[in-house]
C-alpha cells in the first residue's frame, strides 16, 4: 500500500480553514473584531509569501483556545464546520480521495493548521491519518502554546519521518498533493508530487520539474 498524502487548505478545500476560523470568530464577535481580523489577514498574507513565523502565528491563533473552555470551543467549532467548511469541500477532491482509497493506499492529511480545527475535517473526509500542528493541552485546557514540532514547511518532513518510523510505513510509491510553495520540502521527498491549483511560485517550479499540475476546482 502506497502512502497518499494530501495538504488540506486550498487543496482538498476551496479555501483556508485556519483563516476561515479567524473570520468565523470575528463574524460571531467572539474576539476583538477589528484587531483580530487585521492580524488574521496579516498572517495569511505572510503565509502566502512564505515568510510566516509559525510560532508567532500559533500564539495568535491559539489565544482564543486558551481563553475559552473546550466545551465552548467545541460548540463554536461545530457551527464553524457547518457554516465555513462544508460549503468548501471540493467534489473532485472527494473523488481523488476515493480513487486512492480504492487502490488501498494509506490516506493521510498533513497540514500546518492545528488539529483542533482539522481533526473533524479529516474525519469528515474519511482520512484516518492526520499530521497537524498540535496545540498544547494541560489539565484539560489549551495553554496557547504549540506542542512539539509544528507541521509547517520543513516541519512537515520532520513530523512525517517520525510517523514513518513509528508505524513502519515507507515512502515507496508515495504521493503528495499540495497547492503551496511552502510544501516544497515534502513535495521533493515523495515519489509522486502533484501541484494542485498551485500558487504561482509552485506552478513555475512544477512546470520546470515536470511535476503534474492538476485542478480540483
Amino acid at each position: 500500500m502506497a502512502l497518499a498524502i494530501f495538504d488540506l487548505d486550498n487543496t482538498l478545500l476551496g479555501g483556508d480553514s485556519d483563516y476561515l476560523w479567524g473570520e468565523y470568530l470575528v463574524e460571531k464577535k467572539l474576539v476583538n473584531t477589528v484587531n483580530y481580523q487585521r492580524t488574521n489577514q496579516f498572517f495569511y498574507e505572510q503565509y502566502v509569501a512564505g515568510s510566516m513565523d509559525i510560532f508567532e502565528f500559533s500564539a495568535f491563533q491559539f489565544k482564543p483556545l486558551a481563553d475559552n473552555s473546550i466545551i465552548t470551543l467545541e460548540q463554536w467549532r461545530e457551527d464553524y464546520l457547518i457554516k465555513k467548511i462544508e460549503p468548501i469541500i471540493l467534489v473532485q477532491a472527494l473523488a481523488l480521495i476515493e480513487k486512492h482509497r480504492q487502490q488501498n493506499d494509506t490516506l493521510m492529511i498533513i497540514t500546518a493548521t492545528n488539529s483542533f480545527i482539522t481533526a473533524p475535517i479529516a474525519n469528515k473526509l474519511g482520512i484516518p491519518n492526520l499530521i497537524a500542528t498540535e496545540p498544547e493541552i494541560v489539565d484539560g485546557h489549551f495553554t496557547g502554546k504549540v506542542s512539539g514540532c509544528p507541521s509547517y514547511q520543513q516541519g512537515k518532513v520532520t513530523r512525517l519521518k517520525a510517523w514513518l518510523k513509528d508505524t513502519q510505513h515507507s515512502l515507496d510509491g508515495s504521493y503528495f498533493y499540495s497547492d503551496s510553495h511552502n510544501d516544497l520540502p515534502l513535495l521533493e521527498l515523495v515519489e509522486y508530487p502533484f501541484a494542485v491549483d498551485p500558487d504561482p511560485e509552485l506552478k513555475a517550479i512544477a512546470q520546470e520539474r515536470n511535476w503534474p499540475v492538476i485542478s480540483l476546482r
